[in-house]
């Protein structure tokens, strides 16, 4: 025993000491780091969780915030119950395509309008989306020609203008048949209307590229397109309409007005008379560019040159009302175009037919009033 307790009292040297000092207080640190270690693992480990429940929840509403924001979000609520009403629908409307470009133009515009008008799903035809797809990103689909043959159709005539009736047209099956173009149908939903008439990229790139270069280096240039309708009203207005088409006076007044309006002003003019145009228009002043081919069957490319201008001199009939439409800017029109006692005019109304800011130049009647009874 004495020997036992005799051990425990010997004392340690210097280095003994000095290395069981070091021996504890390594083991303490280590203890001491083992600690706090695992203190911040949970800590962190807790915040983590806490950001993940946080991510979930922000996902989920930005998730949901995106599944519906083509709907909600993008559409007023009264748009929204509208567009919910249309996809539920179980009538199909369509119009029937007749006439030209600028005719199908407004039947296209006149069935979009008025099947949205009352919430009912509107299709289009082959060869309406054959003549204007070419040019336009239209959104209403076409019908199958199978499908179209099954249908129980009811036709409905469309005037020229918009009608109250045709706000409540209660018939699942509509084929509408007419000549619909004025701004009337559709001039509320300008928007919605030109972005169906929304031209393809390649077409845009192509035409301000031709637009480029007839003007060169010419910087600030103010494009008017020039479209004069001749073709079969030469004959038919006067003949048959007791009416007249645009002549030189007309289009020196209307060229004329832009000329004092603006600087370094260009006019491109297309026809399907461009013969007559090159001998009645003045260019010697080189700013104009007879640039239209007059292809009646290939309209296109003349639409799509005049619509990418900034301003629009027409004359008559729907190409040239459309040209204006999807150019915007100012219009100048050819107005007071028949006799008071045209047969014309029981289906033509010229308030309905040329937007009120644009501005109209009364047609040269004396080679109608000077005839013979």
């Amino acid at each position: 025993m004495t020997n036992l307790l005799s051990f425990y009292t010997v004392p340690f040297s210097g280095k003994q000491t000095c290395f069981l000092t070091l021996l504890l207080l390594s083991t303490f640190s280590f203890i001491a780091i083992c600690i706090f270690g695992y203190i911040l693992y949970h800590e962190e480990n807790y915040k983590f969780k806490l950001f993940e429940q946080n991510t979930s929840k922000h996902l989920a509403n930005n998730i949901s915030r995106k599944a519906t924001f083509n709907y909600s979000e993008c559409l007023r609520d009264e748009d929204f119950k509208s567009f919910k009403a249309i996809r539920s629908s179980k009538g199909i409307w369509t119009i029937s395509p007749n006439g030209r470009f600028g005719n199908l133009m407004g039947q296209y515009a006149a069935l979009f309008a008025l099947a949205r008008l009352n919430r009912k799903q509107a299709y289009i035809l082959p060869g309406m989306a054959e003549s204007l797809s070419q040019s336009f990103k239209l959104t209403l689909p076409t019908l199958n020609k199978e499908v179209k043959d099954k249908v129980p159709w009811q036709n409905y005539h469309l005037d020229d203008w918009m009608e109250e009736k045709y706000k409540n047209i209660f018939e699942d099956h509509i084929q509408f048949f007419g000549f619909p173009c004025s701004w009337t149908f559709y001039h509320h939903i300008q928007e919605e209307i030109l972005r169906e008439f929304s031209f393809h990229e390649f077409i845009t790139t192509e035409v301000n590229s031709c637009l480029r270069n007839i003007t060169a280096q010419r910087q600030n240039i103010t494009y008017v397109g020039v479209h004069v309708r001749r073709g079969d009203y030469v004959y038919v207005m006067p003949q048959v309409w007791k009416g007249v088409i645009a002549d030189r006076n007309y289009l020196e007044r209307a060229m004329f007005y832009f000329r004092s309006k603006y600087k370094d002003v260009v006019f491109i003019v297309t026809s399907n008379g461009i013969d007559w145009c090159r001998k009645n228009i003045d260019a010697s002043k080189g700013d104009v560019y007879f640039l239209g081919d007059g292809n009646e069957s290939k309209p296109q490319r003349d639409f799509a040159i005049l619509a990418h201008c900034n301003h629009t001199i027409m004359t008559i009939g729907t190409f040239g009302f459309w040209v204006a439409y999807l150019a915007g800017g100012e219009v100048i029109y050819l107005t007071n175009f028949t006799l008071p006692s045209s047969p014309f005019l029981r289906e033509f109304k010229y308030e309905a037919a040329f937007l009120p800011e644009w501005i109209g130049i009364a047609a040269n009647l004396s080679s109608l009033l000077n005839k013979n009874p």
